[in-house]
């Protein structure tokens, strides 16, 4: 089995209830098991800023499938979930991003991993924190690459209180 790490987020409609659809989903899968899931965090939009906050989370999983497999099934839950890719780093119901996938680097196309702008994202590293505090990314440790981010717009959230 290979621990995978996702970043999934939403900033349109039921936020909640589309992280939540697309962590059953993603545990629906064959071969598939979630094994961790992070808080939810709200952050302001990065790259295209002029839209809603999103709702932000991690998940951990073990997985017999191929990246490009488990990728396939990703967008295929986006989808389902009624993502549509307007523009470029713009609104969205669902976003999942496989950011490591074991110690697999994978430079195609349609695939890179680990992630190139994960190192880059506090929505990323802090809720990937919650679930793999002991974890390094290109041989540093999570917990020493937030430090050198700007993390004051992250912000944990009480999930009963959010739709």
């Amino acid at each position: 089995m290979t621990k995978v790490y996702l970043s999934l987020g939403s900033n349109i409609g039921k936020r909640k209830f589309y992280l939540e659809e697309a962590i059953r989903l993603l545990n629906g899968l064959p071969n598939v098991n979630v094994t961790k899931v992070s808080s939810y965090y709200e952050t302001p939009a990065w790259g295209n800023t002029d839209q809603n906050d999103f709702l932000n989370l991690c998940c951990e999983l073990e997985t017999n499938l191929q990246a490009q497999d488990l990728l396939n099934h990703c967008q295929s839950i986006e989808k389902k979930l009624g993502r549509v890719r307007h523009e470029h780093w713009g609104p969205r119901t669902i976003d999942i991003d496989i950011l490591l996938f074991g110690d697999a680097l994978i430079n195609e196309d349609n695939l890179k991993v680990p992630h190139p702008y994960m190192l880059e994202r506090a929505f990323v590293m802090v809720p990937l924190l919650d679930i793999a505090p002991n974890l390094s990314v290109s041989g540093k440790p999570i917990s020493e690459i937030i430090k050198s981010l700007d993390c004051s717009d992250i912000q944990k959230i009480d999930v009963a209180s959010v739709r």
